[in-house]
């Protein structure tokens, strides 16, 4: 990354926090992760994906909604890389994806929540 010429210098770390800036891609990943588990329904099945794998009737059971709002939400976490899919006869099942980031805010949650992780 290029250094920015700053019109003001105000404390010595600027060139290191210049270095370690994220660049603008993997920011806008990590917000529209974090916006989708903005929602609370959203957040509550992410939650549930991260200890088991479950297919739209059980997470709605779960949950106290109605399938097509699981569905509904299960498509935004999807695409936001959240959770995965995978289809079985005639059921898809969804579980949290296996990455870096669906792990640390997984244990994000529990550690705000206070929630003891039961993995």
């Amino acid at each position: 990354m290029n250094e920015p010429s700053l019109p003001h210098h105000h404390c010595d770390k600027e060139r290191s926090l210049a270095e370690c800036m994220p660049d603008i891609e993997t920011v806008r990943t990590v917000a529209e992760a974090m916006k989708q588990l903005g929602d609370p329904s959203r957040l509550r099945i992410f939650w549930l994906l991260c200890h088991c794998e479950e297919c739209v009737v059980n997470i709605a059971a779960f949950t106290g909604m109605s399938s097509p709002a699981v569905s509904h939400h299960l498509r935004l976490l999807k695409q936001a890389g959240l959770v995965t899919s995978q289809r079985r006869g005639k059921e898809m099942y969804y579980r949290s994806a296996d990455t870096p980031m669906a792990d640390k805010l997984h244990h994000t949650i529990e550690e705000i929540a206070l929630i003891p992780c039961i993995r």
